[in-house]
């Protein structure tokens, strides 16, 4: 194994495949990494949480940095507008969601520690965002 790993998102595939707005990469296993978990997404306009759920993590803390457009946070029961170039950090028991209310894609890129089983951490909260 390499000290490093070069690695484009057109070489990942999107875990919607097509069956929601927008792309969402999962790159960790792909770049082999052991510590840290990555993720991009790429949003367009009114796409995202709001209408339905949000999630918490048990153990889990997760850095969303804004790449660029403005994105809606819900964080509990605050909702933040957060301009490119800005990360959010999210406490684990913090329900949260995402939404893109502009009219211009947005990206995101979604840090936090590498976990065997992700899933296991986490928690739908279903209803958490209702549509106005």
């Amino acid at each position: 194994m390499s000290d490093y790993t070069i690695l484009s998102l057109d070489d990942v595939p999107d875990v919607f495949g097509g069956k929601y707005p927008g792309e969402m990469r999962f790159l960790t296993g792909d770049l082999g990494t052991t510590q840290v978990a990555f993720t991009h997404r790429r949003m367009p306009p009114q796409s995202g949480g709001k209408g339905g759920y949000g999630h918490r993590h048990k153990t889990q803390e997760e850095i969303y940095y804004v790449v660029s457009g403005t994105l809606q946070f819900k964080l509990g029961d605050e909702i933040v507008d957060v301009a490119g170039g800005s990360a959010v950090r999210v406490a684990p028991e913090t329900v949260r969601s995402v939404w893109n209310d502009s009219d211009a894609d947005a990206e995101l890129i979604i840090v936090s520690v590498r976990m065997d089983d992700a899933r296991a951490d986490g928690e739908l909260v279903e209803g958490f965002w209702p549509d106005d």
